[in-house]
């Protein structure tokens, strides 16, 4: 090799030759080959099962657009898109002058983006507006994740921040998932209805989740749904709505350790069990309600309780309002009422749900003694 093809390559390893559009190559974490998808679902099943690759990241749950896939040697990032496209290498960076995408073409002109390496979720800012979404005689089921159905609560995001789905599985039995985590700030499954088998990193062996328990999933925690009841219905809360589905193909569950004090990024895993919850008086009169503790678990970030009526309601009562980011109520069983200043009233049935912003007065009056309902407030407050 001559000095010149020495020198050469060197500046080639240390980026020295760069014109400034390219990051520094020592600081390239990954690449992926982007391919657009119109039909998203058999695209994944194809490169999944015909082809061998496995899954590292996909997401969002409730409606997949984006999965990264690996296997034979390369990663590939599938993409629900309608457009086709020439081939596109994407490249993960740590580089600090790449803050943001870039997008440049190669002399074959294949597309090239550098992306800024994803250090997880990005939090939108507060964006508060009421919501009310009955469940209707025909409510929307949409396919999701590992076979699972959906149905979007709270369809405008409330600007991205939150998303609430009520998730079922209609025919019971083993379900096809595997270890995964996501990167949140809070999430949250409370079972409405039938049971469901569950595994959790470092929380002892599998155990059921039945009708009226409740798991707090703290940032990044391990977990495998296993198999689950005919029927079976879950309400899940996250935060940020988008928020990365990551898979651990390392990892298998359960790991033979049981360590209910381990943090996990600042939070700890809850398994609440409604036959040992005590019960107090809610904010309405008519009402009790059992804690979960979650509140204690995340420090405050969150606190989610359950309230039953404990008969009809005579009158309107008193109203209550709140000034954090998000309230949440989801209706359970039962029936009754919903007053919202300046929305109006709504009859509540099973499945309703509705998103309360902050400073507007409510009530909540029941209409029978079988009226529950699941309250998710953030942050926790008095």
């Amino acid at each position: 090799m001559s000095a010149t093809e020495q020198a050469s390559n060197e500046n080639a390893v240390s980026g020295t030759t760069r014109s400034g559009t390219l990051p520094d190559p020592n600081m390239t974490e990954a690449a992926e080959v982007v391919l657009p998808c119109a039909d998203f679902d058999a695209c994944l099943e194809f490169y999944r099962h015909e082809l061998g690759f496995k899954i590292e990241t996909i997401y969002p749950a409730d409606k997949p657009t984006t999965a990264i896939v690996f296997g034979h040697g390369v990663r590939l990032r599938l993409e629900r898109s309608a457009e086709p496209a020439a081939v596109t290498l994407r490249l993960t960076s740590t580089d600090p002058a790449f803050k943001a995408p870039v997008d440049i073409a190669a002399p074959n002109g294949a597309r090239i983006i550098i992306a800024p390496k994803d250090k997880g979720y990005i939090l939108p800012p507060i964006d508060q507006s009421f919501v009310f979404q009955p469940f209707g005689e025909e409510p929307a089921w949409g396919a999701g994740r590992a076979g699972m159905l959906y149905r979007d609560l709270i369809p405008n995001r409330q600007g991205g921040r939150f998303i609430a789905s009520h998730i079922k599985i209609p025919t019971g039995g083993p379900v096809p998932d595997y270890v995964h985590f996501h990167k949140v700030r809070f999430q949250m499954i409370y079972c409405k209805a039938g049971w469901v088998r569950l595994a959790y990193e470092d929380q002892g062996e599998p155990f059921i989740m039945k009708a009226g328990d409740c798991v707090l999933q703290p940032p990044e925690i391990r977990h495998r749904v296993l198999e689950c009841s005919d029927g079976l219905e879950v309400v899940e809360i996250g935060c940020p709505a988008e928020h990365p589905t990551m898979v651990d193909h390392a990892m298998t569950l359960p790991t033979g350790q049981f360590d209910p004090d381990r943090d996990f990024n600042g939070q700890l895993f809850v398994r609440h069990e409604a036959d040992k919850a005590d019960w107090h008086p809610w904010r309405f009169d008519g009402f009790q309600y059992r804690d979960l503790g979650i509140e204690a678990a995340t420090h405050g970030l969150a606190r989610v309780r359950v309230a039953k009526a404990a008969g009809v309601a005579d009158s309107d009562g008193k109203a209550a309002s709140h000034s954090g980011e998000f309230l949440f109520l989801f209706a359970l069983s039962g029936r009754g009422s919903l007053s919202v200043e300046g929305e109006g009233s709504f009859d509540l049935s099973p499945g309703d749900s509705t998103v309360i912003p902050a400073e507007t007065a409510f009530n909540v009056v029941s209409k029978d003694d079988g009226l529950e309902l699941l309250e998710i407030g953030i942050p926790a407050e008095d």
